[in-house]
């Protein structure tokens, strides 16, 4: 039973970590080099990530300059931005590329923030996988009825403790999207 807590909790904890990645693509304004990890290269025909063609630095709060390891490829990194959809223009200039990152509207944010709060919604619902899984688990070990449901409540003490992580980042993620 230890086992399962155990592996229940490292589940948790990854659906908690992918929130958190997938909250750094929201942008809130500012310039971060985490925006473009997304973003894939066509590079001599193998689709490659942005970061391994480049390095990505912020010289302003919003501001990415782009400074490519092989000159030849800024056209190629210039198009892997504009497919990989993310509302920025690149500015290349034949030695750096620049984005500059607009100000973002009140709709704009608060589409952010529906986004943020469905991506939040899903890290719940990945939670409660985990947590019918476990107790799925716990019922195949046939253990005495007592046993069962402790296995259970501590199952569900981990999922209340993780859903208030998920509410606590979902809120300071709103915070940060709708301070100007």
């Amino acid at each position: 039973m230890d086992e399962i807590l155990l592996e229940t909790e490292e589940k948790m904890q990854k659906a908690i970590e992918n929130l958190e990645n997938r909250f750094t693509n929201i942008r809130a304004g500012r310039a971060n080099p985490a925006m473009l990890d997304k973003v894939k290269v066509d590079y001599y025909g193998a689709p490659t990530p942005l970061n391994q063609l480049a390095t990505i630095s912020v010289p302003e709060a919003r501001k990415l300059q782009i400074k490519a390891f092989d000159k030849t490829c800024l056209p190629d990194i210039e198009k892997g931005i504009y497919e990989a959809d993310l509302g920025l223009t690149p500015n290349n200039t034949g030695e750096l590329i620049f984005i500059t990152i607009p100000e973002l509207t009140e709709d704009r944010r608060r589409e952010l923030v529906k986004q943020a709060k469905s991506m939040a919604e899903e890290a719940k619902i990945a939670l409660r996988n985990i947590r019918q899984d476990a107790n799925n688990s716990i019922k195949r070990l046939e253990l005495n009825e007592d046993e069962e449901k402790h296995g259970e409540n501590e199952v569900q003490d981990l999922i209340n403790k993780y859903n208030k992580e998920v509410d606590e980042k979902s809120k300071e993620k709103e915070q940060e999207l709708m301070t100007i």
